[in-house]
Parts: structure tokens; C-alpha cells; sequence
């Protein structure tokens, strides 16, 4: 349990100091609403049709592509901390790895998921 000390630290201080600054921001900050304020705001111009009409399918897109390099990236944080222990092996496992995900993501250049038209 003495392993996990420092890490429930870290917790505590992290929750506590964000429920600080939250909780100092309603006590000092200028509470004036107005229409303005409280309509709602949707990419820069004023919502105009039902919440759940369809969205373009890049959306989705764009937003499977972030998740699937943000994964590489938490994937990435443990392999650099353990390299040192698991070799050559563990090396050349995250290089295929990464070449995987490169090769998915010129596929997704090339047809042309990154281009915002």
C-alpha cells in the first residue's frame, strides 16, 4: 500500500485544488446573464434546426482519427518508461506498431478524411 501513497497524494491535491479554483470562480466572478449569454452558441453561428438532425459524416471521422492517435500517444507513455526492461523485443513491437498506424493514417490521407472541404 506504501507503493500507492504518492499516487493518492497526487489525486487528492488534484481533486482539492480543482474544486478550489471551481469554487473560487462562482464566489468572485460577475454573474449577469443575458439572452445573449444564455442562448446557445453551435460553430459560430446560431443553432437553427433540432439537436438530433444528422451530422456530416467527417465529423465522425475526425473524431475516430483523434481517438485512435490519441491511444498511440497512451500507449506510447508506458513503452518509454519500460524500455529499458523489456529489450529489443518490447522496441521492435511498438516500431510495428507504429508503422501500422502510419500506414493507417496515410490510407486516411490519401482518401482524403483530413481534407475539410
Amino acid at each position: 500500500m506504501t507503493e500507492f501513497f504518492p499516487i493518492f497524494i497526487y489525486i487528492f491535491v488534484s481533486l482539492a485544488l480543482s474544486l478550489l479554483i471551481l469554487g473560487l470562480s462562482f464566489v468572485f466572478s460577475v454573474q449577469k446573464p443575458d439572452p445573449e449569454k444564455l442562448s446557445a452558441y453551435e460553430c459560430g453561428f446560431d443553432p437553427f434546426d433540432d439537436a438530433r438532425s444528422r451530422f456530416d459524416i467527417r465529423f465522425y471521422l475526425v473524431a475516430i482519427l483523434f481517438i485512435i492517435f490519441d491511444l498511440e500517444v497512451t500507449f506510447l507513455f508506458p513503452w518509454a518508461v519500460t524500455l529499458s526492461q523489456i529489450g529489443f523485443f518490447g522496441f521492435w513491437s511498438m516500431m510495428l506498431f507504429l508503422v501500422i498506424l502510419t500506414i493507417g493514417f496515410v490510407y486516411e490521407w490519401r482518401k482524403g478524411a483530413l481534407d475539410w472541404e
